[in-house]
């Protein structure tokens, strides 16, 4: 307990999934923690549930004024911000041959512009902390070629290269911020059971705990493990680097 005693915290895309699991392990660590997104009704649920310490903020991460906006309530509510967590993402299915120029500006406008603005308008509060963190939230398949996930691959491989050039500006500029990116497998998330086709099944039951077999599916809490983890000061020798979380999907693909 305590791994982010008296930080604060802002995780987009926190009404579901990997957001939700993010926010909710933060605030039990000790951060107040301000969840963003646009699905008002899921997010304030979400702060709800997690309680003491969290506050919803609704935010377009795709929308420059959102940033400023947000940006302004959290510093006006907690005096400046520690932690980042770039988390909204979307997905459609599409190859390169079928997705539309619309589609692939979706995607990107809120993966890849919605980090961009993140980190952009975030570097005003965290420059002033005493040990701040940016987690963006990319994907294994910035690595991997995903053809039927096109804009959303280009998304995250956007993700994976700007990380390294915002930990290295950071350091250049003295600013006592690091930035680092997660690449996550497969996780029981809505995400992944709409990429999978199982929006009107029931999600799988996966255990909290132990080994798990090579095609198993990750828990939200698998990810936000590694996410307390770079947010915390423990990871204070640690920034321009890829963190990957997939049960070794990437180790298989390349043996």
């Amino acid at each position: 307990m305590g791994r982010v005693d008296g930080k604060v915290a802002l995780v987009t895309g926190a009404a579901s999934g990997l957001g939700r699991a993010d926010a909710r392990l933060l605030a039990a660590e000790g951060a107040r923690v301000f969840l963003s997104d646009v699905n008002e009704d899921q997010g304030r649920a979400a702060a709800k549930d997690i309680g003491t310490g969290a506050t919803f903020i609704a935010h377009d991460v795709g929308d420059e004024a959102a940033w400023v906006r947000v940006m302004a309530t959290i510093e006006d509510a907690a005096g400046g911000l520690d932690i980042l967590v770039n988390n909204a993402g979307v997905v459609q299915l599409a190859s390169p041959e079928d997705c539309t120029l619309a589609d692939f500006q979706f995607a990107n406008r809120v993966m890849s512009e919605g980090v961009f603005l993140g980190c952009k308008h975030g570097l005003r509060l965290l420059k002033k902390s005493a040990a701040a963190s940016i987690v963006n939230m990319s994907s294994v398949a910035s690595h991997i070629g995903y053809p039927v996930f096109f804009a959303y691959t280009a998304a995250k491989g956007a993700v994976r290269a700007m990380t390294k050039s915002i930990a290295v500006h950071c350091q250049a500029s003295g600013y006592p911020v690091r930035c680092n990116s997660i690449h996550a497998g497969a996780i029981e998330t809505p995400m992944v059971q709409f990429a999978q086709g199982r929006t009107d099944e029931a999600p799988q039951a996966i255990p909290e705990s132990g080994i798990l077999p090579p095609d198993a599916l990750g828990t939200p809490s698998d990810v936000a493990n590694m996410v307390l983890y770079l947010a915390s000061d423990e990871a204070r020798f640690v920034t321009g680097t890829e963190f990957v979380v997939d049960n070794g999907m990437l180790a298989r693909a390349a043996s």
